[in-house]
């Protein structure tokens, strides 16, 4: 391997994770839901304008993750609901664990 683990959705990478999120905005609650293809499928509460929903999704994968906020970045997919965010000084095996995964 390349040095990166993968569990579904989260790949161990260096320091931390990658997450492949599927985010659908507008809901009413933010929660992860399930899987939707590859990718972690989170409701949030955000709405999709001015990059609000990208905040939130960060905000989000730090709290569920117990990392501060600027350990979680976005990655790519800043207009899609396609987004990948990494997160550092995390491991794949905790994150699963507690995103459900």
């Amino acid at each position: 391997m390349n040095g990166k683990k993968q569990t579904g959705c989260i790949v161990q990478d260096g320091d931390g994770v990658r997450v492949s999120v599927h985010v659908v905005p507008r809901a009413s609650k933010s929660e992860v839901v399930g899987l939707h293809g590859g990718a972690l499928k989170v409701r949030l509460q955000a709405p999709p304008v001015d990059g609000k929903a990208n905040k939130a999704l960060c905000e989000f994968i730090a709290g569920k993750l117990g990392v501060a906020v600027r350990e979680v970045v976005l990655v790519s997919g800043a207009t899609s609901r396609d987004k990948v965010v990494k997160a550092s000084g995390v491991d794949a095996a905790v994150a699963t664990e507690k995103l459900g995964v």
